[in-house]
């Protein structure tokens, strides 16, 4: 039965850029090199033969060799040399199938287009695997069959990113269309709210002891007692603070909320400007904190981010102009995948096993 599509993504091409480049290293690799299979075979049928078919994609048809290379590249880039977890392998499976797939119908379609393989590109990195592989008897014997398979794998590579870089070639948009693009996705233009602190911090080293950490926090809360007694905050945090703004009496310059580590940011949510916070512990050690000032989120105006706003403009209407093409090619084509060389998907709800 035909699998749901899911779009091929400039990160999906990135990383089959990657795998190519990888299966063309393995081809030409050492004596006893070898592209490794996938996880196991409760995860994918190793066992089938290579030259039977995974797809058919229009009048092309993939084999399971090839859908089981790509798989056991796409594993070893995403989990390296670990296994999937388990019931995660079913669904990277059919993920996999489909890039597979789009891979089909975006070099068809580059074809389409009268995109050629840039020459040139491809004998300079057939020279060098010439280069590198020069010493290996493997290649010496092999050079033929190798180039043969790796060469229309070069070509194919080339379609694809001459595709890619023509579908989302998309230019500048016009005033028009900028404005617009500002007012639909103010919110991408919003400068975040900023905090300006006082802190003094006792430092103890992630690794120490606990009693070193209860005396630190013992430390600390005397200090916080003396300064809701009246004591001077700066005076305290240059005689005790280990921060780097203790010789500025602690004060630390505005900083957006964002940047905060979490448990400062949590710690500052509860905080009116001029309020003293409890000590908290941090990685670093434990701080006491001051909220000394506060400005709000502010909307950034138009001629403000205009710049920027053409840069994102760019690249959601180049990804959405990529997506509309797959879409169409994916309509425009039939597809049949043979999804029994796929592990079966667990329902929702099941458990994974105990073994």
């Amino acid at each position: 039965m035909a699998a749901n599509p899911v779009p091929l993504t400039q990160r999906a091409c990135a990383r089959w850029r990657w795998a190519c480049a990888s299966l063309a290293l393995a081809a030409c690799a050492a004596a006893g090199a070898q592209t490794a299979a996938p996880a196991s075979r409760a995860d994918a049928r190793t066992d089938t033969k290579a030259d039977a078919v995974f797809a058919r994609v229009g009048d092309t048809v993939v084999s399971v060799g090839d859908y089981q290379r790509a798989l056991a590249v796409a594993v070893r880039n995403k989990y390296y040399h670990a296994k999937p977890p388990e019931g995660e392998m079913a669904r990277f499976q059919r993920q996999v199938g489909d890039e597979v797939v789009n891979r089909v119908l975006l070099v068809a379609e580059a074809k389409r287009r009268g995109l050629k393989p840039d020459a040139a590109r491809i004998q300079a990195t057939v020279a060098g695997y010439e280069a590198q592989y020069k010493a290996s008897p493997n290649w010496q014997a092999n050079r033929e069959k190798m180039l043969a398979a790796v060469v229309p794998q070069l070509e194919r590579e080339s379609l694809l990113e001459q595709l890619t870089r023509t579908v989302r070639d998309v230019g500048d948009p016009d005033a028009a269309a900028l404005r617009a693009y500002y007012d639909q996705h103010k919110p991408l233009f919003v400068e975040p709210e900023q905090v300006k602190l006082s802190v003094i911090l006792l430092r103890v080293d992630p690794s120490s002891p606990a009693t070193q950490w209860k005396s630190a926090e013992e430390e600390a809360a005397r200090l916080h007692a003396r300064l809701k007694g009246g004591a001077d905050f700066a005076e305290l945090a240059r005689l005790h603070s280990g921060d780097r703004s203790a010789p500025r009496g602690g004060q630390m310059e505005y900083t957006h909320g964002g940047m905060l580590p979490e448990t400062v940011q949590k710690v500052v949510e509860g905080l009116a400007v001029g309020a003293l916070a409890e000590p908290a512990r941090l990685l670093e050690g434990v701080a006491i904190l001051r909220l000394d000032g506060r400005k709000p989120a502010q909307q950034r105006a138009f001629d403000d981010v205009r710049t920027r706003a053409a840069e994102l403009w760019r690249r959601d209407e180049a990804d959405a102009r990529w997506q509309r093409m797959l879409a169409d090619l994916r309509r425009a084509t039939p597809v049949r995948i043979d999804e029994s060389h796929y592990a079966p998907l667990r329902a929702a709800g099941d458990k994974p096993s105990a073994s």
